[in-house]
């Protein structure tokens, strides 16, 4: 009891003194890492309809086309944990850009279906590591008080990638005719990817090594020199004697470790939590949005504009999850989004089976979405990133984001072949039942982390073992 009380005495003598501008500037260029996330991840959604008909195309092949990123996502989310332990999470997070801008420049170019697979798994690995990678930097160079925001950005970076896609499927598609989409548009719509990734990669240099990792590596001067920029330097002191006295127990993360009582829990959370935030159907309504609002009676353009107001809505939500996070916690977000989304997928399907399309399938989708900005969005990768302790944070993360991304690929595959075999209503009351074990597994099983330590949140995990 009096360790955690001069913990939190500690705290928030550290908060007074953070410099949030160095930190939020520091996880913003972080953060961009989510850009490119969403940015890869979405683009295929306006470029899959030309792609089709220039490969000829069958639903199952559409499905590859837009989950063979996926591939590379798993592999790349796979390997970074033992990445940046070993080599820190700056330096991988370059190599994951340079990845990234290889994988978009190749996509764009081939005059084969397969040739594009393998440039799409490559790309993949970019974003794999980005998306475990960049919000487990912002949560361990983030103050306690103000670490869901911060990490949070990363989300919203995400939905902003996403957003900016549908600007740029819509502009290249309006370019030229019929012809020229199918010959032309999509190469621009995959290959401009290479931009936002040059800039992450440049600005990657301008950040700081994780000095959580530096610690770990026994450097703990340098990571001084860091957290004295965030905290001051009474803060930066009492922030490093925690850290180093959440290393004492155990110096080195195996695998083994996860699977001990206590941290097998956080585990657990973590690998469900993030399973469920794919398997509610978000990135089949994200990846695939024009071809369901086309199944509403919309043209391919009218499809493309309102898919534009989707983004918009989950750019906007995920703002207000920003603000909410460190206010209302994570679980009362967790639970109030995915209860909403739930029932936005119980009414999209029986407005399908009822053959009431049209406008109400537009607006149930613009609340499912923003229900999903507000919950599962964020507050999934917020979680990820803080429950698990330092020694082991690297893998642990990994290991969950495996486990998104292995979701993400199921739904994302399957998706096109449920729509056409069992038709858009029961596709998405499957969607539906994920919502409501969401509901329940939330409401059971996770804790709220709001306003605690990393260090603290271990320790949670490690007094639950003891009792």
């Amino acid at each position: 009891m009096p360790i955690q009380q001069d913990k939190g005495v500690n705290d928030a003598n550290a908060n007074h003194a953070v410099n949030m501008k160095f930190v939020t500037l520091m996880s913003i260029i972080a953060a961009l890492g989510g850009l490119l996330f969403g940015f890869d991840t979405a683009v295929v959604s306006g470029a899959v309809g030309f792609m089709q008909e220039r490969f000829s195309l069958n639903e199952v092949q559409v499905g590859w086309a837009v989950s063979s990123l996926i591939i590379g996502c798993i592999v790349g989310a796979g390997a970074s944990g033992i990445l940046s332990d070993r080599l820190g999470r700056k330096k991988v997070l370059i190599a994951a850009a340079l990845l990234f801008i290889i994988g978009s420049i190749g996509s764009a170019l081939p005059d084969t279906f397969s040739t594009y697979i393998i440039w799409r798994m490559i790309g993949g690995l970019g974003i794999g590591i980005t998306s475990t990678l960049c919000p487990l930097y912002n949560a361990e160079i983030a103050p306690a008080r103000y670490r869901g925001r911060l990490v949070a950005f990363n989300q919203l970076a995400t939905v902003t990638g996403i957003f900016l896609t549908y600007f740029v499927n819509s502009g290249f598609a309006s370019f030229g005719d019929d012809a020229w989409d199918v010959s032309t548009a999509w190469r621009w719509m995959l290959g401009i990817g290479a931009v936002p990734g040059a800039l992450f990669m440049i600005l990657l240099f301008l950040v700081p090594e994780s000095p959580r990792w530096l610690i770990k590596q026994g450097r703990a001067a340098e990571a001084l020199d860091i957290l004295v920029k965030v905290h001051g330097e009474e803060g930066a002191r009492q922030e490093v004697i925690d850290i180093k006295q959440s290393f004492q127990e155990e110096t080195r993360g195996s695998l083994r470790q996860l699977f001990k009582p206590g941290l097998r829990t956080a585990l657990i959370i973590g690998v469900v939590i993030a399973v469920l935030q794919q398997v509610t159907g978000i990135n089949a309504v994200l990846y695939y949005a024009p071809e369901i609002l086309k199944e509403t009676g919309a043209g391919t353009n009218a499809a493309l504009l309102q898919t534009i107001l989707v983004g918009a809505i989950n750019v906007a939500f995920t703002i207000l999850a920003i603000w909410l996070i460190d206010k209302v916690g994570r679980k009362a977000l967790l639970l109030t989004g995915s209860a909403l989304m739930t029932l936005c997928l119980l009414f999209i399907g029986f407005a399908f089976h009822t053959d009431t399309s049209g406008p109400i399938v537009l607006i149930l989708l613009l609340v499912y979405v923003a229900a999903f900005a507000i919950s599962l969005g964020p507050v999934v990768w917020v979680l990820l990133a803080e429950i698990f302790p330092n020694h082991i944070r690297g893998r642990a993360i990994a290991i969950a984001s495996m486990a998104l991304w292995a979701a993400d690929y199921i739904v994302s595959q399957t998706f096109p072949p449920m729509l056409k075999s069992a038709g858009p209503a029961p596709t998405f009351w499957i969607y539906a039942v994920m919502g409501l074990i969401t509901v329940i597994f939330t409401w059971r099983v996770i804790p709220e982390t709001k306003g605690k330590s990393l260090e603290q949140i271990e320790s949670m995990w490690t007094s639950s073992n003891k009792g």
